[in-house]
């Protein structure tokens, strides 16, 4: 995990269970641009359902770039 998906994983109130739980059992994972994937879930927070998106970078080991919460769900769910 890079200094900068730290800093927003406490700036946002992430918990790490919630990260490790969308890592270890995506609902979708998506392609980003330049060898990256965005691994996210719905979960519940304060009785609001949020996408949690995090962004992870192809290399040995894999690398999250960044996570976020977002109430847009729509705008980034894919349907196939």
């Amino acid at each position: 995990m890079t200094g900068h998906a730290q800093e927003e994983m406490q700036r946002r109130c992430i918990s790490l269970e919630a990260i490790e739980t969308t890592l270890n059992s995506p609902q979708q994972i998506t392609d980003e641009k330049e060898g990256r994937k965005c691994y996210q879930s719905i979960i519940l927070k304060e009785n609001k359902e949020y996408l949690l998106r995090i962004i992870v970078a192809q290399t040995e080991p894999k690398t999250i770039i960044t996570l976020y919460l977002t109430s847009k769900i729509q705008k980034y769910w894919r349907n196939s």
